[in-house]
């Protein structure tokens, strides 16, 4: 078993120096990321959840019990919530890096095991096309924060 996995990986790898232009690492970049921003998002579910709890008391039009009685719950549901998206994440990750080598040498992708960390936008948040940054999302609100 771990002789085929060398082998699958030192192939994934020797096939990024034969690439051909139209050849997409868009799977295996999406994994790299999953795996690595993955802690950061459970690191700070505690922030995401105080923040998303924030925003929600005062833009949504909840009534006074709820605004009262609300925030301690919730910021302990959310952020159980964000830690286990966050390790959803991480796994998927995982599970993306081995058809993602394969991937490298053709124009071909999968879609996103886990929709969400591509879909939502994180508190921290910076694109390069290289290794785009997202981490500290908000799993509880749809679309993001």
């Amino acid at each position: 078993m771990l002789r085929t996995l060398t082998v699958v990986l030192v192939a994934g790898c020797l096939s990024l120096a034969a690439a051909p232009a139209g050849a997409s690492p868009q799977t295996i970049k999406r994994s790299v990321e999953n795996m690595t921003q993955a802690p950061l998002d459970i690191a700070a579910s505690p922030v995401v959840s105080g923040v998303t709890i924030y925003r929600n008391i005062t833009n949504i039009g909840d009534t006074l019990a709820v605004r009262i009685f609300y925030p301690i719950p919730g910021f302990a549901w959310n952020t159980m919530v964000n830690i286990g998206a966050g390790v959803l994440r991480g796994v998927t990750g995982v599970m993306e890096f081995v058809p993602g080598l394969i991937l490298i040498p053709f124009d071909a992708d999968i879609d996103p095991l886990f929709d969400p960390a591509e879909d939502n936008e994180g508190l921290v948040h910076w694109e390069n096309g290289i290794y785009d940054v997202n981490a500290a999302i908000d799993y509880t609100t749809a679309g993001g924060s």
